[in-house]
């Protein structure tokens, strides 16, 4: 799930120090490095849930995002991609550090004996939520998003529905500039988010004179 990169709309928050169309460039990295990831995963379909005009990559699907709170758009998200007895990882475009096997394709196969998978971020978010049924994504609706508490309530309100659920790995999110540079440095070799906060990010030891 993810915008496109169009600066003024993503990253935001990384400006300053980065220029809005800096910030873009490196949500466009994320978003390849992402997009590459998924792609190595040994799953059944891969979509692109997308805010606004990206490019369909090779053997994916496109699906816009629809409504309007996150909340909402992550569980249509689940909702226009659910498939008959198919579990399906939903992640975003804020942890390029991802890896294919250790974390998505080990989330897949623990959806084989529970029914949720939750990935914490440690801003307090999360960033994947898998479920065996796609349709207890409805609790998403009602939960706040981009807030401390936002996965513990989500692990909650699954709970409370009497799923089985297995916690994956902690990640950290890319939000600002100090997200940036520390998850760069996690990044594996020949990454373009690596390379180009290395390029378009300001160090975060530089003086203004």
């Amino acid at each position: 799930m993810a915008k496109a990169p169009v600066a003024g709309r993503v990253k935001t928050r990384l400006c300053p120090p980065c220029t809005p169309g800096q910030a873009a460039r490196l949500a466009a990295a994320a978003l390849a490095d992402t997009l590459d990831t998924v792609a190595a995963v040994a799953a059944g379909a891969r979509v692109l849930v997308v805010d606004g005009d990206y490019p369909t990559p090779p053997g994916w699907t496109v699906c816009p995002q629809r409504g309007g709170p996150l909340g909402d758009r992550l569980a249509n998200a689940f909702a226009d991609t659910r498939a008959p007895r198919t579990a399906t990882v939903l992640i975003g475009m804020d942890t390029p550090q991802l890896a294919a096997v250790d974390h998505l394709d080990s989330a897949l196969r623990l959806l084989a004996d529970v029914d949720a998978v939750l990935g914490p971020a440690d801003d307090g978010g999360w960033w994947a939520l898998g479920l065996r049924d796609p349709r207890h994504a409805e609790v998403l609706r009602t939960i706040p998003t981009s807030t401390p508490t936002t996965g513990r309530q989500t692990l909650t309100a699954l709970c409370r529905h009497g799923l089985r659920i297995q916690v994956l790995p902690p990640l950290r999110d890319v939000d600002t500039a100090a997200d940036a540079h520390a998850v760069a440095a996690m990044c594996p070799a020949g990454s373009r988010f690596a390379r180009a906060v290395t390029a378009e990010m300001p160090s975060p030891t530089a003086v203004a004179g």
